[in-house]
């Protein structure tokens, strides 16, 4: 059986291992000329990571992230809205892992490259065009220099992100991402923990909100790496989508001016970054269809969604599991493609709606809406009950609910 991955991001990398996994050994090809760290921190939820753990990665995602201990809401003032335990602290048999994309994304290609071999990722290699027969796909790919290599397998997969290639080959009168109106400022910053020094936290409201988590353990001078978000709204979509597009402070900064809480200073969380990158929060509309014949989309390339609810990896991750089980289960033509898509495009297509109307952090909303001027008793605001249904519900949708995952 030949499987060919178009992309070499966490979707494409952890197909590769979840096929291998299954006595199948796909080969990747990448579109950068070289695979490197970028980003800045992304969470594994439990279902995700027991993907990767069944794929004997667990410790070493611990030993490059944090498991986080608990989630936390506030609204802009600082005020705590709700709390939660996450992943192991929450009962769960895996944890919830906080990480540096770039980290994870480098161990996955390692270990990528120590099971399958090292010619198992080629970088170079742009997804142009496919055609399909009877029996095969025939996929074109180029590399920078001009030339094209045609490969033939009996399924491509693409992984090939938010603009893939793939996609725009099967969907032509589809036009540029969906803008949501608001635009994220993201960096990393080296300091003191804060809370549980494995908390997450969300504060403010969908106009404007800053999210912050360690992404490491504490070093020698017991300062850990902390990943943020600084979210604004705004009229005009500004430039590319792309995570790596550098990000001005003045930008943003003056907005969050005020926000010094006592457990963190988010100004001065904001000044000592390291760097900062801006991205316009954009997603895609839901595909009728994410598979054709032997070809099919996965990732970003199939369901491109706000980062909200800490699930695009994830639900990558899932896809790649679910692919993997439906080739080991129909074999390598179009049926195995056919039972990944019922599984996986109407459960991701209810998550792009959910995160469109702000998922588990619509609470952060509510309380802004009937309280602007902050509380003295967050109770008297919203319901204990309220707030364990917003986030229950957010769970079983997006397939992590404790239930789900113990039943399974």
């Amino acid at each position: 059986m030949t499987i060919l991955i178009a992309g070499a991001g966490i979707g494409g990398l952890t197909t590769a291992l979840a096929l291998h996994a299954r006595g199948i050994h796909p080969t990747l090809l990448e579109a950068a000329p070289e695979i490197q760290p970028l980003g800045v921190g992304i969470n594994l939820l439990p279902h995700a990571v027991r993907v990767l753990a069944d794929l004997g990665l667990q410790e070493l995602l611990l030993e490059a992230g944090i498991a986080t201990r608990e989630l936390i809401y506030f609204n802009k003032f600082g005020q705590q809205i709700w709390q939660e335990p996450r992943g192991c602290y929450a009962g769960y048999p895996w944890p919830q892992i906080s990480i540096h994309r770039g980290r994870l994304q480098m161990l996955l290609l390692d270990v990528v490259r120590e099971r399958l071999g090292r010619d198992a990722v080629q970088v170079d290699r742009t997804l142009s065009a496919f055609r399909q027969g009877c029996s095969r796909v025939h996929a074109t790919f180029q590399t920078g220099n001009g030339s094209t290599r045609v490969l033939e397998a009996d399924l491509l997969i693409a992984a090939d992100g938010i603009h893939s290639a793939a996609r725009r080959i099967l969907y032509p009168g589809e036009t540029t991402p969906v803008f949501s109106g608001r635009i994220l400022w993201r960096g990393t910053t080296t300091a003191a923990p804060y809370l549980s020094g494995a908390s997450m936290i969300m504060a403010g409201h969908q106009e404007q909100k800053f999210v912050a988590y360690p992404i490491t353990a504490p070093d020698s001078s017991g300062k850990v790496l902390i990943n943020w978000i600084a979210e604004l709204s705004s009229d005009v979509m500004p430039g590319r989508e792309s995570w790596n597009q550098p990000g001005r402070i003045e930008d943003f900064l003056p907005s969050f001016e005020s926000w010094r809480f006592d457990w963190l200073d988010v100004p001065e969380t904001i000044r000592n970054a390291n760097a900062i990158y801006m991205y316009p929060m954009v997603d895609r509309d839901p595909l009728p269809a994410c598979s054709f014949g032997r070809v099919t989309l996965l990732g970003d390339a199939a369901h491109p969604m706000y980062p909200i609810g800490s699930n695009g990896a994830s639900q990558a991750i899932i896809d790649a599991a679910t692919l993997a089980e439906a080739v080991a289960r129909h074999g390598e033509g179009p049926d195995a493609l056919a039972a990944y898509e019922v599984k996986r495009l109407k459960a991701t297509a209810q998550v792009v709606e959910a995160n469109r109307n702000n998922g588990p952090e619509r609470c952060m909303q509510i309380v802004e809406e009937r309280a602007p001027y902050g509380f003295t008793n967050i109770h008297d605001v919203i319901s204990a009950a309220e707030l364990q249904r917003i986030a229950d519900d957010y769970k079983r949708l997006a397939g992590f609910s404790l239930e789900q995952l113990t039943r399974e």
